[in-house]
């Protein structure tokens, strides 16, 4: 998995198919779903945001809860998903 920033995320998403999973280090959530993410990584590109250190990205894609994903089919088509998600359904929602 990648940390992505705000000063690298437009390079990390621009060749779309890529899943961003935006976090936050005291969130129980978003510690359940990272093992998740880690058993597809193989599967997918992922990118790591912590929601406390890029609050222009936050504002950007409007992430109002953690955790949140958005799968960037390409740079500007995408669909977001927010809270917990098992493998199984990650990738279904992902169609991979």
């Amino acid at each position: 998995m990648i940390e992505g920033n705000e000063n690298n995320f437009e390079n990390l998403i621009k060749d779309g198919d890529v899943l961003v999973d935006f976090f936050a280090t005291w969130c129980g959530p978003c510690k359940m779903l990272a093992p998740e993410l880690e058993e597809i990584q193989d599967k997918i590109k992922i990118i790591k945001i912590d929601v406390d250190k890029n609050p222009n990205l936050c504002k950007k894609y409007g992430i109002m809860s953690v955790p949140t994903l958005i799968y960037f089919k390409t740079k500007d088509n995408y669909i977001v998903s927010n809270g917990y998600m098992p493998k199984e359904n990650i990738l279904s929602w992902l169609g991979k």
